[in-house]
């Protein structure tokens, strides 16, 4: 399922704003363990619908940020700093 089906204005009541897409990244980055949905909803700073939550999570693991796991479990994978390590490599070929 491509972007524009995921994102389209009918299935979305509200667009999260860029300070809380930021503000759950953050906190999911910064988390000690791989939390749930549910529990990572609950213990962010900030509170907000969980509509909008649900748009962020998709939207982070679409854009390759997130893996959600099948138990629920949210892990951060995204390291443009590793990448660029990779990238760096002359014997390595980026296809």
């Amino acid at each position: 399922m491509g972007a524009s089906a995921i994102f389209k204005q009918e299935n979305i009541l509200r667009y999260p704003r860029l300070d809380t897409v930021l503000m759950v990244e953050e906190t999911i980055r910064n988390a000690k363990d791989y939390p749930t949905k549910a529990r990572l909803w609950k213990s962010l700073p900030k509170k907000m619908m969980y509509q909008t939550f649900n748009t962020i999570i998709d939207y982070l693991e679409y854009s390759g940020k997130i893996i959600v796991e099948d138990g629920g479990a949210i892990i951060w994978i995204w390291d443009p700093e590793g990448v660029r390590k990779l990238l760096g490599k002359k014997h390595l070929v980026v296809r």
